[in-house]
C-alpha cells in the first residue's frame, strides 16, 4: 500500500484550513446579529424631528451609558421619529411590537397608541401634560398597568408665563395663543391660557393650525392685531420652532413658551421644566424596568424646578427693555 506523499498532506491541510477560515468569515456577521438580537431592546419614539429633539435624546442616551446601558453592547436602541405627525404613532407601535422591544419610550401624545397596541410592554412617557386627566395612568402615586413616566404640569404653568411676560412688557393688552389642533392637549392648555389672561384683564385670540403650511399665514394674520404670542409647545410646534420665531420676529411679535429650545431659536422668553433633564430621568425609569421593576408601581414624577430663560438679543430686536430685577431672577440669559 502506498503512503500518502507529504505534498498531498500539506495540500489537504491547507484546504481544511481555508475551509475553516471561510466558514468563520461567513458565520461572523450572523454571530454579531445573533448577539445583538439577544440584547434588551429600547424602542424610542420622538414625537418631533431628530434635529428638534437632539439635546433631549443625547441626554437620554448619555444617562443610559452612565447606568451601564450602551447601545450595541449591553442594549439595542431603536430610534423612530414622528416629525409632528400623530398618525405615525400607531405605525411605530406596530413596528415596536414586531421587534419585540423590552420597553418603549415616548411622550404623552404617543401613549394612547401604545396602550391600544399592548398591555404587556412597559411604556415610559418622558413628557405628559396631565397624565391622570388624560387617562394615561390611574394615579400619580400608583400608575397601574404598563405605563409610567414624568408629568410636566404644562397647564398649571400657563398663568405664570403670562405674569412673567407682563413683567417684561406691562403695556400689552391682547395676547394670541398659537397651538395645533392635532394635539388633544392643546384645547386644555388653551383654556388655561384664556382663564389666566382674563384674571389679568387681557384679551386672548385663539390661533390654531393643523400643519406646518398654516404657520406663516397664522402669524401674518396676527401682525398688528396682538401684542405677544403664547406658543403652545407640541411636536408640530417643536419641529417648526425656528420658523415660528423667525416669522414672529419679522412681524415684531414677541413669543414665549414653556421650553428653552424656543428661546435658543429666537423666542423672547420661556418658563418651564428642563427637558433634557426630564429625558435624563426617563433613562433612570428605563434602567429600573430593565432590571425588573414594574412600570405600574413606579410613581409618576413631577418636576420640582422650573427655569426662566430670556433672550436679550430678541428683546433688543423688538425694542423691549427687560427689567433688571427679572434678569437677576432668570436661570439663563441669552445675549
Amino acid at each position: 500500500m502506498l503512503a500518502a506523499s507529504p505534498q498531498i498532506g500539506v495540500r489537504m491541510r491547507r484546504r481544511e484550513f481555508i475551509s475553516l477560515i471561510g466558514g468563520t468569515v461567513i458565520t461572523w456577521p450572523t454571530m454579531v446579529r445573533a448577539q445583538r438580537a439577544k440584547l434588551p431592546i429600547i424602542g424610542f419614539l420622538g414625537p418631533a424631528s431628530a434635529s428638534a429633539m437632539r439635546s433631549w435624546t443625547d441626554s437620554f442616551v448619555r444617562r443610559l451609558r452612565e447606568l451601564g446601558w450602551i447601545d450595541g453592547h449591553t442594549v439595542a436602541i431603536e430610534l423612530r421619529w414622528a416629525d409632528g405627525h400623530n398618525e405615525r404613532y400607531a405605525e411605530v407601535a406596530a413596528e415596536f411590537i414586531q421587534l419585540k422591544v423590552d420597553v418603549i419610550v415616548t411622550t404623552g401624545s404617543g401613549v394612547p397608541a401604545f396602550k391600544q397596541a399592548t398591555s404587556e410592554i412597559p411604556v415610559v412617557f418622558a413628557i405628559a401634560n396631565d397624565p391622570v386627566g388624560s387617562g394615561l395612568v390611574a394615579s400619580l402615586s400608583r400608575p397601574g398597568g404598563n405605563v409610567t413616566g414624568l408629568s410636566i404640569q404644562a397647564s398649571d404653568l400657563a398663568g405664570k408665563r403670562i405674569e412673567l411676560l407682563r413683567e417684561i412688557r406691562p403695556s400689552f393688552k391682547r395676547l394670541a395663543a398659537l397651538g395645533s389642533t392635532g394635539n388633544p392637549v392643546t384645547a386644555s392648555e388653551m383654556g388655561e391660557v384664556q382663564a389666566a389672561a382674563r384674571m389679568l384683564g387681557l384679551e386672548v385670540v385663539r390661533s390654531e393650525i393643523r400643519d406646518s403650511e398654516e404657520i406663516a399665514p397664522a402669524i401674518k394674520a396676527l401682525k398688528g392685531q396682538v401684542d405677544a404670542v403664547y406658543v403652545q409647545s407640541d411636536p408640530l410646534m417643536n419641529t417648526n420652532r425656528v420658523r415660528i420665531n423667525t416669522l414672529a420676529l419679522d412681524a415684531q411679535l414677541p413669543t414665549f413658551s414653556g421650553i428653552r429650545d424656543y428661546v435658543e431659536a429666537g423666542s423672547l422668553m420661556s418658563y418651564g421644566p428642563n427637558f433634557p433633564y426630564l429625558y435624563r430621568r426617563t433613562a433612570e425609569y428605563v434602567d429600573k424596568i430593565l432590571r425588573g421593576a414594574k412600570p405600574g408601581e413606579l410613581p409618576v414624577e413631577q418636576p420640582t424646578k422650573f427655569e426662566l430663560v430670556i433672550n436679550l438679543n430678541t428683546a433688543k430686536a423688538l425694542g423691549i427693555t427687560v427689567p433688571t430685577a427679572l434678569l437677576t431672577r432668570a436661570d439663563d440669559v441669552i445675549e
